[in-house]
Order: C-alpha cells, then structure tokens, then sequence
C-alpha cells in the first residue's frame, strides 16, 4: 500500500524559480516583499483547510488497520499539505533574498552618505525602500519551561520576537497569528529571530533559532513558553 501520509508532490519552489514570468533573482525589493505577502496569506488559507477538517501537518490520516480514514478528505488533506510544504520552501528562499536585498540597501545609503551623495537623493532612496521596522520586535518571552521545545530551540525570558515563521510586528494581530503558526507547524521547524538583551549592558544582539512546536514534552502547550505582546 502507498503511503498515504506522504505528499503527491515532491517539496521545492512552487515557481521555477520565477514569479510572474520574472526570475526572482531579478525582482525588485517591493516585488519581493509583495511575494511574501501573497505566500503568506496562501500559507494562511492552506492552514484553514486542515483546521477545516480538525487536522493539521501531522495528524494520521489511516485507521488502526491502516485504511484510509473515511471522517476525512485525504486526498485534499494530502494535497494541502504538500503545498504548504513547497510554499514554505518558497518562503524561505523569499525571506533570504529579502534579507540580502535590505543589506544591500542600506549599504547604499551608507556609501552615498560617505560620498556627499545629495540629500535629494537619499531621500528617494529611502522612499523607495521597504520599512526597516520589517524587523521590529512584537512579542517578549515572559517564561520559558525549562526542557520544553521553547528551551530546547534557545529561547530565553526576556527575549523580544521580531519574526515567528512568517509572523511579524506588522500582522501579529495581539500574536493571533502567533498561534495560528504554531498549529499549522507541529513536529515542523519554525524560524524564529529574536533580540536578546545584552549581559554587559549594551546593545541587544539577535539571535536565531528553529522551534518546533510538539506535544508529549512533558508539558501543556506545543512550546513550553509564554508570550505577552509588545
């Protein structure tokens, strides 16, 4: 028998590589930040078909026997989360060309700051440039249970979270979005960027982690931690 838990397709960019007939290596900063809001919000609806049939990423989808599960839709249970699989691809390759597209950026202004570049320019430059709030920080972690998948990714008390998966300042929804992550992402690694509070006193360094929410830890929640909003 086929193994009814694995995608009908392999997982990768849903694209080629292009997006609008455009290589992504050719689109602009804007049109990348519009990419990641379109998969964002598929990753959203997708997420809503599983909660739909009272599943998510993980859930069995065969009896004790081992026949598909006739309480369910499989074949669109399948389908959904092969998607989300390939989507999440996507978004990480969006997240780092993005990332790369803002350092490059603001080394721009920098040099045309050092150069006596005119202040007219600097300006468009910068109207021009997604908001580098992008990496504001949303959440603060108040606990964390000591062996709990949020202790084992790294997490600390007194971290502030600028991104949880796709969850940012700009669409936390008071960290609605938060959870909405967490369920749609059990047994799955989900990045997370956090500042930390420097022990010397100075400026708060970033830190990045994988978290991966899961039951039986020995705990109640998927992450062991608790978040309050900024």
């Amino acid at each position: 028998m086929d193994d009814i838990h694995a995608p009908t397709v392999s997982s990768g960019p849903t694209s080629g590589g292009y997006t609008n007939g455009v290589p992504k290596e050719q689109l602009s900063l804007q049109e990348l930040m519009a990419e990641k809001d379109r998969v964002e919000a598929e990753l959203k609806a997708l997420g809503q078909v599983l909660d739909s049939h009272g599943v998510h990423m993980n859930t069995g989808l065969t009896t004790f026997d081992g026949f598909p599960r006739s309480d369910i839709d499989v074949p669109q249970i399948r389908t959904t989360r092969a998607r989300i699989i390939r989507l999440k691809n996507d978004y990480k390759e969006l997240m780092s060309r993005i990332e790369k597209g803002l350092h490059e950026h603001h080394a721009r202004l920098a040099e045309q700051a050092q150069n006596g570049t005119a202040a007219d320019d600097r300006a468009q430059a910068e109207q021009s440039a997604p908001p580098v709030a992008l990496e504001a920080p949303f959440a603060k972690v108040n606990s964390v249970v000591p062996g709990s998948p949020a202790d084992e990714a790294g997490l600390k008390a007194g971290d502030s979270i600028t991104k949880f998966g796709w969850v940012d300042w700009t669409n936390h929804e008071r960290l609605g979005r938060v959870a909405e992550a967490v369920s749609q992402n059990e047994g799955i690694p989900i990045a997370v960027k956090a500042l930390r509070p420097s022990s010397s006193g100075g400026p708060a360094v970033t830190v990045q982690m994988q978290l991966t929410p899961r039951r039986n830890w020995g705990g109640r929640g998927l992450l062991g931690c608790h978040l309050l909003p900024l």
